[in-house]
């Protein structure tokens, strides 16, 4: 069985929310699928193209929120203790009242990983 099952997203640092919100709807065409303040300073704006199952998040270093790809998980429990079992280090499990239970790792060369638990449509 794979610890993960899909992608869900993709992050692009960016240091402008609204100039590159600007920049992927108005000039891509991309369609805004959600743009709401986690946090305070915390701005989660995800973008996609039309039709397209995996949206991009537009995220600034200073949010805080986590750079890198979202990968989609069954079980986020069961793959946190899994990758911790493998000796991969695993960040926190998270969960949360605003987002699904969650924990971010790196891989070998320092990438962020976040998996994210899938939520029932």
């Amino acid at each position: 069985m794979s610890i993960v099952s899909g992608i869900q997203s993709v992050s692009v640092e960016v240091q402008d929310q609204d100039g590159a919100l600007a920049f992927y709807r108005d000039v891509l065409g991309f369609e805004v699928r959600a743009d709401v303040e986690v946090w305070p300073g915390a701005r989660w704006l995800e973008v996609a193209p039309p039709g397209s199952p995996i949206g991009v998040a537009l995220l600034t270093r200073a949010s805080g929120l986590p750079i890198g790809v979202r990968y989609r998980t069954e079980d986020a429990a069961a793959a946190h203790a899994t990758l911790t079992d493998a000796g991969a280090a695993p960040d926190e499990y998270l969960v949360t009242d605003f987002a699904p239970p969650m924990f971010t790792l790196a891989d070998p060369a320092g990438s962020t990983l976040v998996l994210v638990e899938d939520t029932p449509s």
